[in-house]
């Protein structure tokens, strides 16, 4: 009696389980997300050995952040979409209408593991990767490069620095870094405007695309930069004479993130999607093929990549302004930058 219980258990165990890899197998997961090399990467890294793992179809929606909160706003409740990428500040704003439901902890078995920094207290996003503002130099110009904020004042480097407008994000950063190292905030930008006209007459140009500082690096033009970490690891793998800083005083963080609308019909899914994307190797992966910071503490970098990407340390020192400050004073910092610095 005892071994024909035991037999029956197993015979239903195994027919559940039959089941679920069959409704995996009959699953698809819409994912709006990024596109081009990003994309590219995500499906290496991400995609393609989740559908080999549940035998669910990822399927990708190509936009960028505005585009895809664009569409959750559109399908509220009723989302065609399981998974939407989007900038932080985005995501807050998003999170903020309530179209982005709460992520079943349970679920992610690799959320221990992620930096605080990367995880909405109430688990409507999480961030997949680390970028951050920081310094770009080139090694061939300046043998002993900035260390941190304040050194960019040196006078070794008037003439040879670009910064970005305030347009481009790494400008609002840059003014938030330069207030900070000067007794301001991100609520107190005075020290940094006053910081940045001093700056001014030395800086070669204000850049508007992060793509002008390559052809800057690579003409001669400049020697250092206010400029993006993946961007320096992209360049610096096509052959540009080019590396990064982390300042001492911590870069401006970049977390781009991904969320479960409300309503999306394969929650469940997504989750084990997010999980995949949350795992070392997935996160290494993405590492070395977007030059991503990891935002899982247990990832383990090759020295040459680490020194390229927030890792660690750097991860530890990096400060994220809090996007709904600078979403509201952004139209009052872009008319006085143009009015003082840009003219």
């Amino acid at each position: 009696m005892r071994l024909r219980r035991t037999l029956a258990a197993a015979a239903t165990a195994a027919l559940f389980a039959t089941a679920a890899a069959v409704a995996a197998r009959a699953q698809e997961l819409n994912v709006a997300i990024f596109g081009g090399s990003f994309a590219d990467n995500v499906r290496a890294c991400v995609a393609e050995p989740f559908q080999r793992a549940t035998g669910a179809r990822v399927n990708f929606v190509l936009g960028n952040s505005v585009q895809n909160a664009a569409r959750l706003r559109a399908t509220r409740g009723r989302p065609d979409v399981d998974v939407a990428y989007m900038d932080l500040q985005v995501a807050v704003q998003a999170k903020g209408e309530g179209l982005l439901d709460r992520i079943d902890a349970a679920r992610l078995t690799n959320l221990p593991d992620i930096y605080p920094s990367a995880v909405d207290p109430e688990r409507r996003w999480i961030g997949f990767m680390y970028s951050s503002t920081a310094i770009a130099y080139n090694p061939q110009e300046l043998r002993n490069p900035p260390q941190s904020w304040a050194d960019l004042w040196s006078p070794a480097l008037r003439g040879k620095l670009a910064i970005g407008d305030i347009s481009a994000t790494s400008g609002q950063h840059f003014l938030i870094a330069a207030a900070r190292i000067n007794g301001g905030s991100v609520e107190n930008v005075e020290p940094g405007f006053r910081a940045i006209r001093e700056l001014r007459p030395g800086v070669v140009t204000l850049y508007t695309q992060a793509d002008q500082v390559v052809q800057l690096i690579e003409r001669g033009d400049i020697a250092a930069a206010v400029w993006f970490s993946d961007r320096v690891g992209a360049a610096a793998r096509s052959g540009v004479p080019v590396a990064v800083v982390f300042p001492r005083e911590g870069a401006i963080g970049i977390l781009p993130t991904f969320s479960i609308p409300v309503g999306a019909r394969g929650k469940a899914l997504a989750e084990q999607y997010m999980d995949r994307a949350l795992a070392p190797e997935a996160q290494r992966c993405f590492a070395e093929r977007q030059f991503a910071g990891p935002t899982n503490r247990r990832v383990e970098l090759p020295d040459a990549l680490a020194r390229l990407v927030p890792y660690r340390d750097s991860v530890e020192r990096m400060y994220f302004p809090p996007p709904e400050i600078v979403a509201r004073n952004l139209p009052a910092w872009t008319e006085r930058w143009n009015r003082e610095i840009a003219r």
